[in-house]
């Protein structure tokens, strides 16, 4: 039987231990997590505990029970909310209503009642729990939102973020079928400059898009979809000899289909035939090249780039090209297994297949440029270097495929070492930032994880985790801590009232601040003052 944890809310404490005792929690199917004494407390707890059930009171210090319970309608939206209270008027019951509270009860609480409304409610936790983990549910879930999931899977491959394991697990999990001796990626360009009257470039994309799935997928094996305002095609090709000359005269013909049907003027650029998925980022970008070419060529029209640009065919440098772009990708991942074998099957690659010194050198070239573009304004390219003035000189005097893997794993470490080290630091950065924010504003009274976020510009969730993982604290605690060593700082150094710490340290109500100041200290604001002074 599933448990489910309840926070309550009282700042009477005898109540909350009646209610305790009034029923078997465990038996029921709960557990009571905790119980705090007001409203700004309760939502520091649920931050913590992350209750599914919260019981509390209307009336209490500090903030009050309905206050309470649409700040936690707003953070957890599935949170069951439970008002109990004294005061039997109207008024009370229609704002529990307006915020969504699960039940509204009055004092003094009855068992019998008490037993029926947690009844009901672990019958709803129940059946949102059932939801949640049904199969079947999940399955027609699965199915309506796999197409999503496999454009975004397509994109991923296009961008080359994955890795040959991921493509594997990723066409297991989206149900694609492909199992073809090559594929190219086509981008299907589209004139913006031409487009009809009354007709956006999103609407055009759309309808080619509709085109070419009537048109081509009923003899060419392709995945269509839209990617940054270009239609694209991955076509899996079964025989890559009898396919080149076919496939590019299909396209075409689909260029001009498109003009005279939808009046849209349509580019094919299509790339280089790969023989692996993992390959498919450079026909991407062989094909996007390929578009380029309407600038000699005429647009309306399908161009292949194996056809177009005989300085640039695969056999001289692509697949060259492909080997750095996988050295890059693992030293992104941060793996350093993963990376020296990228590095060793590309000193291999280019050793059995270069058949000239020039490949070697636009080899190195490449990397370096590649490192470069990677490295950016982030890492610094002297550090990465190390010694070596005239970097692509040095590299030209490697003289054995030993030096260039070596001279390539050292360089490379590097680069992992400190693209790590500067996500590191880029983590620490928001985490000082924010800490710097609090000692600089912890007397602002509406200082909140919300207005942190809203400085560094960062979500809520990833801030609060960094937070938590680098202080040991939550943002709540963390900016506590840092008020209440503020004010027994300028109680004993500054010898100010208690009302005037309160107001400088972030308290609009002076009670609310003795409060939590004794939970800190054990004892009220003045009594600290006066045993710090006997002391000395």
């Amino acid at each position: 039987m599933a448990q489910y944890n309840v926070l309550l809310v009282d700042d009477e404490k005898e109540v909350c231990q009646i209610i305790i005792k009034k029923l078997d929690w465990e038996g029921m199917g709960f557990h009571i997590v905790g119980y705090a004494h007001n409203g700004v407390e309760a939502l520091e707890m649920a931050e913590e505990l992350q209750p599914d059930v919260v019981m509390t009171d209307i009336k209490m210090p500090y903030m009050d029970g309905l206050t309470l319970s649409r700040k936690l309608k707003e953070a957890y939206q599935k949170i069951k909310i439970i008002i109990f209270s004294g005061f039997d008027e109207f008024e009370y019951a229609k704002e529990a209503i307006k915020i969504e509270a699960t039940e509204y009860i009055l004092k003094p609480v009855n068992e019998k009642e008490l037993r029926e409304v947690f009844e009901r409610i672990k019958t709803d936790l129940d059946r949102e729990l059932d939801e949640r983990r049904n199969v079947d549910k999940l399955r027609q879930y699965y199915l309506e939102s796999l197409p999503v999931l496999q454009e975004n899977f397509y994109i991923a491959l296009l961008e080359g973020r994955l890795t040959q394991e991921q493509i594997e697990e990723g066409m297991r999990n989206y149900q694609i079928q492909w199992g073809k001796a090559a594929y190219i990626v086509t981008v299907l360009h589209i004139s913006r400059t031409t487009l009809p009257e009354q007709m956006d470039s999103s609407l055009a994309a759309i309808s080619v898009k509709r085109l070419a799935e009537e048109q081509l997928q009923k003899n060419w094996d392709s995945r269509i979809f839209v990617y940054l305002g270009d239609v694209i095609l991955i076509t899996a090709i079964a025989d890559e000899k009898n396919a080149g000359a076919g496939y590019t005269d299909a396209l075409d013909k689909f260029c001009k289909l498109a003009k005279r049907a939808c009046g849209i003027t349509v580019t094919a650029g299509i790339g280089y035939m790969c023989g692996a998925m993992e390959e498919l980022s450079v026909s991407y970008e062989s094909a996007r090249h390929a578009v380029s070419y309407r600038v000699l060529y005429g647009s309306g029209r399908a161009i292949n780039i194996a056809e177009t640009d005989p300085y640039k065919e695969k056999e001289d440098g692509w697949e060259e090209s492909e080997s750095i772009k996988k050295i890059i990708r693992e030293i992104r991942l941060g793996d350093r297994e993963k990376l020296e074998q990228a590095v060793t099957e590309g000193v291999k690659h280019l050793v059995q297949n270069s058949s000239s010194i020039m490949k070697y050198r636009i080899f190195v070239m490449t990397f370096i440029t590649e490192a470069f573009r990677f490295c950016r304004s982030k890492i610094n390219m002297e550090k990465i270097f190390e010694k070596q003035q005239d970097i692509y000189g040095h590299a030209m005097q490697i003289e054995s495929p030993e030096e260039l893997k070596s001279w390539l794993l050292e360089v490379t470490g590097r680069m992992q070492d400190m693209a790590y080290s500067e996500r590191d630091d880029t983590e620490k950065s928001f985490v000082e930032k924010a800490v710097e924010y609090v000692h600089e504003h912890y007397g602002e009274q509406n200082l909140s994880v919300e207005t942190i976020c809203r400085n560094l510009g960062v979500s809520t969730a990833y801030f609060s985790t960094l937070f938590k993982k680098d202080t040991g604290k939550t943002f709540i605690n963390y900016l506590t801590d840092c008020r209440m060593e503020k004010a027994e700082e300028l109680l004993l150094e500054q010898d100010e009232k208690t009302y005037i710490v309160a107001e400088k340290v972030g308290y609009s109500d002076p009670n609310y601040f003795s409060y939590v100041f004794k939970k800190k200290f054990g004892v009220s604001p003045s009594r600290y003052k006066m045993s710090k002074r006997e002391q000395m």
